[in-house]
């Protein structure tokens, strides 16, 4: 049996207790438990599955201040972001529950037959079903909303699919108690067993095995590249390959235009240095790339940035292995041919290990295009500022990056045609794009999109925050020439949910009529 502890990242300092891999048969119970539960659970009445997830809120609150205490010794971070952080897992279960209720994400269709035709079109009823068991991935760097009870776990179960979880092992302590909580939201509410599940593991064997079990419908993933891509590689490979819905990261590109810079230089270098350190640099939306023009509106720019970023007092990453990644990837970026270091926040003697300062690296356009490594994500407190010339060379360096999940434009209303071709090709390769303002803080709300094309995720036309997170564990069934009392609820004619229903290509809440 391999056993592991997790360790507090401010001190290095081990915690009780220690945490067991989980062992094959330990896996394949849970996978089995979880495959065993779900036709019972997708059926349950949507009501039944709501009231879980409301239930599942109250048990995280109840945990009280037990929570956040093994969160901020196992993750560094300061109790107020935890607390934000809490009240953000306990709103995305309740999101979740009213979206259940209100029913309309089934996107029920119905196109009425017509017997005079020839020939005769059948009736047609059209919508989305659960996709079985799911297994989530906690992520280190949000130990509650993308972990064991975050929005991966709530969104699978409102589908009504039961999910197995395998905690982060830098906060398997703080897992535990959350999934305690949620296993007694299960039993308050009457779930079936295998509902929930959960396995610890610092092993990637762990993780492989879960992917690997023939029960398992779909994965959620939220991490690196390298994790996120074995995983992918393994659902793949299956017998039956299954979808993995990984967000692997992102070097968030910014482009500053002339005019914006002119207007407001000083107020943007300000408000990209705290977007940079926010949570040392360990948002999935940290801003890592800023294309910044050359002259000397842009010399300004990146001298009052590399400033602030020098001043900022290093922060702690919520594991070593983190900052000790951080660390190495930085000194070869800052060695590369081309790539000059403009500004670093010094490392205070006796600093944990797991601190990490604050830099910032400027190359020219050229140097960018000759080494594709500097497009990738440097995870930490970090950024690359590239300087272009002219339009033409900004837009021919957006449209080499890879996909990512955020994009930002800071411009005049004046300079966005002259920089269409630049912010088109952006467009194309993000799955949020803002104007104005910083990529970090994602809103939990129903029109947000967090996902984008390879290899900040798997699948761009996804998203693992706001209510449409849901679509990635469902699949759409048709029912054809189906008697009524084969058809579930939500394809009635009577319509006794009183969903909205796209019936005959006309969005109507009313009950299916009689065909002219």
């Amino acid at each position: 049996m391999s056993l592991f502890t997790a360790h507090d990242p401010r001190t290095g300092q081990a915690l009780a207790p220690h945490y067991a891999d989980a062992t094959p048969a330990e896996i394949d119970a849970a996978c089995r438990a979880a495959a065993a539960a779900f036709p019972a659970f997708a059926a349950l009445p949507v009501e039944r599955r709501a009231a879980l997830l409301e239930a599942a809120a109250e048990a995280l609150l109840a945990l009280g201040d037990a929570l956040l205490v093994r969160a901020e010794q196992e993750t560094g971070l300061p109790r107020p972001r935890l607390e934000a952080e809490r009240g953000r897992t306990v709103n995305q279960l309740r999101m979740f529950a009213a979206v259940v209720r209100e029913g309309s994400w089934v996107d029920a269709r119905i196109d009425r037959c017509d017997p005079r035709r020839t020939p005769p079109k059948p009736d047609l009823r059209r919508m989305l079903v659960p996709l079985g068991p799911v297994a989530v991935f906690g992520a280190s760097n949000f130990p509650l909303a993308f972990s064991v009870a975050g929005g991966d776990t709530a969104s699978a179960l409102a589908a009504g699919c039961p999910v197995v979880v395998k905690a982060h092992p830098a906060h398997p302590g703080t897992s535990a108690l959350a999934a305690a909580a949620l296993r007694d939201a299960c039993a308050a509410t009457g779930m079936p067993a295998g509902t929930f599940g959960l396995v610890q593991g610092a092993s990637p064997e762990v993780g492989r095995a879960l992917v690997l079990h023939e029960a398992i419908r779909a994965v959620a993933f939220t991490g690196s590249y390298r994790g996120g891509r074995a995983l992918f590689d393994a659902a793949a490979g299956r017998p039956a390959p299954i979808p993995v819905f990984a967000e692997m990261g992102s070097s968030n590109p910014v482009l500053l235009l002339p005019g914006a810079l002119a207007a407001r230089g000083a107020a943007l270098a300000t408000a990209f240095a705290t977007s940079i350190t926010q949570g040392t640099g360990q948002f999935c939306t940290c801003p890592g790339l800023l294309f910044v023009p050359a002259g000397a509106a842009g010399d300004a720019f990146v001298a009052a940035l590399g400033a602030a970023l020098a001043a900022s007092a290093p922060g702690v990453t919520v594991h070593d292995g983190i900052a000790a990644a951080y660390a190495s990837e930085a000194a070869a970026r800052g060695a590369l041919p081309g790539v000059r270091q403009v500004g670093a926040a010094p490392r205070n003697e006796g600093a944990p290990a797991a601190a990490a300062p604050a830099a910032l690296f400027e190359a020219d356009g050229d140097a960018f295009r000759a080494q594709p490594r500097l497009a990738e994500e440097l995870y930490g407190p970090a950024a690359l500022v590239v300087r272009w010339r002219d339009a033409a060379e900004l837009a021919a360096l957006v449209a080499g990056l890879p996909g990512q999940l955020t994009g930002t434009v800071h411009a005049e209303a004046a300079e966005l045609e002259a920089h269409g071709p630049a912010i088109h090709a952006l467009r194309d390769r993000v799955g949020r794009l803002l104007f104005g303002g910083v990529p970090t803080g994602v809103e939990v709300a129903p029109a947000m999109h967090h996902g984008g094309p390879w290899p900040a995720s798997t699948d761009a036309r996804f998203t693992s925050v706001g209510t449409a997170a849901i679509l990635r564990f469902a699949r759409p069934v048709c029912f054809q020439d189906a008697p009524p009392a084969a058809l579930p609820e939500e394809l009635r004619d009577d319509n006794p949910r009183g969903l909205w229903r796209r019936i005959d290509g006309s969005l109507t809440r009313d009950p299916v009529g009689v065909a002219g």
